[in-house]
């Protein structure tokens, strides 16, 4: 008889017992420089939302104890779904407890005869909502638009079709094509969805994604996010049409059937978004920091492409070294990412660094010697750098419209 506890570890675990590296659920010492931290703009710590959140953990209390549909719904939540609206320019918006949900909720637009055409690399959150919805599955290879031009052909014409991708894909940092996405989804009659996760907050001019780094913010048709990158809290959006957003507030199960956003978290998301609104410098200052670390890692030898974002996937190849080039920052005190299978194909594995506002000129320049020093000694990288490299462009927001 078979027993379901009987499970394999995956790859990864042979690798870290190989290098005796442990990357996983481990603390940052504290005079680490933190190098690996998704709060691109340092909000998290930021006084006034700390202060936002504050208050309404004393005016409310720890929790909401209930789901929005039901006892969870408080004025806070309201006025953010009302102020990311007009933020994103859409008929409405809801908030969900995770962006994680927010994401799963999608699987709510697919019935039995409709079908999803998802980019292979987007986030677990929407593999998993394609999973949790109906109808056929394609998927498309990374960015590539004339797969998903044939996969759309090749569709059922009479079928409901949804186009879901990342915005800015947050393991090797590049954008999605929306123009092109746009383009095959009116041409083939499909919806498109952008989940905004890693770039609402951070791109454009105003800080409100992919969409307006590439000036069409009328192309996504739903956007989704979290609350846990820019916005320095936790949380999840959903925001387009008022019709599909009252649509989902009622039979999206990730929504009804969750506890609500808890206060604090909510009003710290909106006292980050009033920051994001009028520090455009902040977005700057990232950006500042994101190009001395591409720049500074292609010349030591490294390979930081496709990236032309403040995600700096610095590419080691397989998993045995990238675990060893992590442990040897770590013990240097630089804190990164290590990436390896299955969250990247199998060699492909990398360190992710993400600089934030808050960091120093001189804590960029530590990150920078140190992966010298920690590259050079175990291989990754010439002593010497004798090669020819190119420059990063970045999309970078254009603070003057």
């Amino acid at each position: 008889m078979a027993d379901i506890f009987d499970k394999k570890p995956i790859a990864a675990f042979g690798e870290m017992a190989e290098t005796g590296a442990r990357p996983y659920y481990r603390t940052a010492a504290p005079d680490a420089i933190m190098a690996g931290c998704n709060d691109y703009l340092g909000l998290a710590t930021d006084p006034r939302v700390v202060e936002a959140a504050a208050a309404a953990l004393a005016r409310h209390g720890t929790s909401c104890s209930g789901s929005r549909i039901l006892n969870g719904t408080l004025p806070l939540h309201e006025e953010l779904e009302a102020a990311l609206a007009d933020f994103l320019g859409c008929e409405a918006a809801l908030v969900t407890t995770t962006g994680f949900q927010a994401n799963l909720a999608v699987g709510a637009l697919l019935g039995p005869g409709d079908a999803s055409f998802s980019d292979m690399a987007n986030h677990a959150s929407l593999v998993d909502a394609v999973l949790l919805g109906q109808g056929t599955r394609h998927r498309y290879r990374h960015g590539d638009l004339d797969h998903l031009g044939r996969l759309l052909a090749a569709a059922d014409p009479d079928a409901g079709k949804l186009v879901i991708t990342d915005g800015l894909f947050s393991m090797e940092g590049d954008l999605c094509p929306l123009p092109g996405l746009r383009e095959l989804a009116d041409r083939y009659g499909a919806r498109l969805v952008v989940d905004g996760a890693h770039d609402i907050g951070l791109l454009g001019v105003c800080g409100r994604g992919v969409a307006e780094h590439f000036g069409a913010m009328d192309a996504v048709d739903l956007f989704t996010g979290t609350f846990s990158k820019c916005f320095g809290s936790l949380g999840g959006l959903l925001a387009g049409p008022a019709g599909i957003v009252e649509y989902l507030r009622y039979t999206a199960r990730p929504v009804l059937f969750s506890a609500a956003m808890s206060p604090a978290s909510a009003a710290a998301a909106l006292a980050s978004l009033e920051i994001i609104r009028t520090e455009p410098a902040r977005r700057e200052r990232v950006f500042d920091h994101a190009e001395r670390l591409h720049n500074g890692l292609r010349a030591l030898g490294f390979s930081t492409s496709p990236s032309v974002t403040p995600v700096v996937p610095v590419h080691v190849g397989h998993g045995v070294p990238c675990l060893r080039m992590w442990q040897a920052l770590h013990d240097a005190g630089v804190y990164t990412n290590a990436v390896v299978a299955p969250a990247v194909p199998r060699g492909r594995a990398l360190i992710r660094v993400t600089p934030q506002a808050t960091h120093t000129e001189e804590q960029i320049t530590r990150i920078l010697d140190t992966f010298a020093a920690c590259g050079r000694r175990l291989g990754l990288v010439p002593e010497r750098a004798e090669h020819d490299w190119t420059p990063v462009a970045l999309a970078r927001p254009k603070l003057t419209p």
